[in-house]
């Protein structure tokens, strides 16, 4: 996965900005872009974040990374009902589950899946922090994390066929946060209307063309 914003791999991707911050966020406020692109595998984004306030203290999968300073993907595949959250802390480590009903309970969701470490291993990322960031860093710096997930993962949990996706429209969202940093922030792509990221209502569209 080549992971360098400049290169010739990355120069036709759509950038996405991540830059719609809740009112509860602190006043930090991290610019944050996105490229994003496909092939018949899988898709491939990379985030570029210039942040401060840094910091990465989870390291197992399926930990609570929101946490930390992380960014998200989230991704309704098709047309039925049901997403997966992708979220990434800066160094790396991801939390993702399969959400078929986003109303909240006491354990979590309704109805959801969390994906295993063979689903895990179909992931590819990448991440220019180190695994742990501790003590926060509090100077500006820039950091970026990519990611390639394969429509092979999709079809463990979606009866679908990525075979001709060319032309097809999915939604998602796009998010930075920082929860349990000394400046806590919540942003993201498409505006969410409360606090709560768990919104596929406010997700925007994302349409595959070449």
């Amino acid at each position: 996965m080549d992971t360098d914003w400049e290169s010739n791999d990355w120069k036709n991707a759509n950038i996405a900005e991540i830059n719609n911050f809740r009112p509860e966020s602190s006043d930090h406020r991290p610019k944050v872009l996105l490229k994003l692109q496909y092939n018949g595998d899988g898709i491939y984004g990379l985030f570029k974040v210039s942040d401060k306030y840094i910091r990465s203290i989870q390291t197992e999968f399926q930990s609570g990374v929101c946490k930390d300073s992380c960014v998200e993907f989230f991704v309704q595949p098709g047309t039925e009902k049901g997403y997966f959250n992708f979220e990434f802390n800066c160094g790396g480590t991801l939390l993702v589950y399969y959400i078929k009903d986003n109303e909240r309970t006491p354990d979590g969701f309704r109805k959801s899946v969390k994906l295993n470490e063979k689903d895990r291993e179909l992931i590819e990322i990448y991440h220019s922090m180190p695994s742990v960031v501790e003590p926060e860093i509090k100077e500006e710096k820039e950091w970026y994390l990519g990611f390639h997930i394969p429509f092979a993962l999709f079809e463990r949990y979606k009866n679908m066929d990525y075979k001709n996706i060319d032309g097809t429209e999915w939604r998602a969202n796009f998010y930075k946060c920082g929860d349990g940093t000394s400046h806590p922030h919540w942003a993201s792509w498409s505006p969410v209307s409360k606090l709560n990221f768990h919104l596929p209502e406010c997700f925007g569209r994302i349409v595959f063309k070449k």
